[in-house]
């Protein structure tokens, strides 16, 4: 039954980390849930992820305080959306109802503030997990949805090209203007003042030569959270570059059909392929060359 009590306010700094106690819990019931089983059993999130969240969502407060919402029942926290606009692209960043309060009536005003939000941009852009209510909300509210591949494994090294890394470079705070070109042409729009919040969390690797530009966002683990470039050469030199650096057991996300280059590295480097979520767009078509942020996308 709709919950008659829940009440929807605009989030405020001093909420973030109820925030993402709420966005833990519901994730980690989700993965239970929904991941395949021949993987590990999810664990709860960790320390560092959590201080990762609690750093993005008031870098969102900042930017787009209109997007991002809190559902309250009884004084207590049930609910939780961030979202963001970058130059006409909405943008999904967390959508999380608490365990227990699910199917009550809480998620859709929620979505539906986070929307309002995005009333005036011209495109849309979500990652989904594979919950079948989810997806059938996002369905319903005009996305198109194309399943997700990740490659999970341990790193066969000698797939990795002789040469890897020649032309990459460590990125800075200068090359802001580069990261926005090449992401205006990969998804239609720069991720702007982002790039600064991605630059303190990863490692940032860069590709500029005169047949191609595209830049990398990788974790010491070498698994890579946003790749975007100009054409499919830079983009596996990025990839293969992030792989080489990192550890034996990695993985590359967020692969769609439109990005099979990603999918042939990750199986000349003898890692699994899985199929979890979907990316949900709407009034556009799937990014590529183009590995998207699971929250900044």
């Amino acid at each position: 039954m709709p919950s008659p009590t829940a009440a929807i306010r605009p989030m405020r700094p001093d909420d973030v980390a109820e925030a993402e106690q709420v966005s833990s819990e519901s994730f980690h019931a989700l993965d239970r849930l929904t991941l395949p089983r021949a993987w590990p059993e999810p664990q709860p999130r960790q320390e560092g992820r959590s201080r990762s969240w609690q750093a993005r969502t008031e870098h969102l407060l900042r930017t787009d305080p209109g997007g991002c919402w809190v559902a309250e029942e009884h004084g207590a926290m049930v609910g939780v959306v961030t979202s963001l606009v970058r130059e006409g692209t909405w943008i999904l960043a967390t959508y999380a109802v608490r365990p227990g309060h699910q199917g009550r009536g809480v998620g859709k005003p929620l979505l539906a503030a986070a929307l309002h939000h995005g009333r005036g941009a011209l495109r849309g852009m979500l990652s989904s997990s594979a919950d079948p209510r989810a997806v059938r909300v996002y369905r319903q509210a005009g996305l198109s949805l194309h399943p997700q591949m990740v490659l999970r494994g341990t790193l066969d090294r000698t797939s990795i090209p002789i040469g890897t890394g020649e032309k990459v470079r460590e990125g800075s705070a200068g090359d802001q203007d580069l990261l926005d070109s090449v992401d205006r042409q990969a998804r239609g729009s720069a991720h702007g003042p982002d790039h600064p919040l991605l630059m303190a969390q990863s490692r940032l690797l860069v590709s500029e030569s005169t047949t191609g530009s595209g830049y990398a966002y990788a974790n010491p683990d070498g698994r890579v959270t946003l790749l975007a470039a100009t054409n499919r050469r830079t983009a596996g030199r990025l990839l293969w570059s992030a792989l080489a650096d990192g550890a034996e057991q990695t993985e590359i996300a967020h692969v769609t059909a439109a990005n099979e280059w990603a999918l042939d590295i990750g199986l000349a480097a003898r890692l699994e392929v899985w199929t979890v979520g979907y990316l949900a767009l709407r009034a556009m078509r799937a990014p590529s060359p183009y590995l998207h942020h699971g929250s900044l996308l």
